[in-house]
């Protein structure tokens, strides 16, 4: 499968979707900091399947209505920092599908689009909201293989993430070039994807638009197993 996650920046690179879309012919499309009061029903092949409603301001997750059947949705809010306690930017930071792969013997699977605290909050708190977030999704679908994918916010440590990761039973997958460019002090891999149960293919950066993140493209392909044995030690891990 093919997954296509981009931060929209306050939603002005949402004219840029029907061209990644026709050039890339993703699969998924899971989005950031896109106006939920504004996006369309259909973006080139793809079909909306859920935007989270607790802010304008939020995630939404497009998908091919030909080839996969949602079978449940879910948004979920993760703990706040200061900033979203002051300013109230966002509520809900997790958006999670449960998918039916029509074309691979109806093969489910979970994708979510995640946005994690802002640059004002501490590591130690995008690593909760990571370790929240991929509890919520095994609930979602225990067992079944799961990508999970955004922008993280994680300016540095990112093999003492990933290695915290590992240990929980997930992969931590950067792209092949930085995703952010836009400060000097906070540049490098800040959109990333955690995966279990799924062979990691290649995570490509794609050209820049108008946005200060640019999207990357996960090539992603399930493993010979079915069902995969629940990641333990979340809680204790990340």
């Amino acid at each position: 499968m093919l997954v296509i996650s981009y931060n929209l920046r306050k939603h002005r690179a949402i004219s840029e979707l029907a061209a990644l879309d026709e050039r890339h012919e993703p699969d998924v499309l899971c989005l950031q900091e896109c106006d939920t009061t504004d996006l369309a029903e259909h973006v080139g092949r793809l079909q909306l399947a859920h935007s989270t409603t607790g802010n304008r301001l939020g995630l939404a997750m497009y998908y091919r209505a030909d080839r996969y059947e949602p079978r449940d949705i879910k948004a979920f809010a993760l703990k706040k920092s200061l900033h979203d306690r002051v300013l109230r930017p966002a509520h809900e930071r997790l958006l999670g599908a449960r998918l039916i792969d029509l074309q691979h013997d109806r093969r489910e699977f979970i994708v979510a689009s995640f946005h994690a605290a802002p640059l004002t909050a501490l590591n130690s708190l995008r690593r909760h909201q990571i370790r929240s977030a991929l509890g919520e999704l095994q609930f979602l679908g225990p067992g079944l293989p799961t990508l999970m994918v955004g922008d993280y916010n994680y300016p540095v440590f990112k093999t003492n993430l990933a290695e915290k990761v590992q240990a929980a039973g997930y992969e931590l997958t950067l792209s092949d070039s930085r995703t952010y460019t836009r400060y000097k002090f906070f540049r490098g891999h800040f959109d990333l994807a955690t995966s279990a149960g799924l062979d990691m293919r290649s995570v490509r950066t794609l050209p820049r638009g108008s946005s200060d993140h640019l999207p990357i493209l996960v090539d992603a392909h399930y493993h010979q197993d079915h069902l995969l044995p629940v990641p333990e030690g979340i809680d204790a891990v990340i």
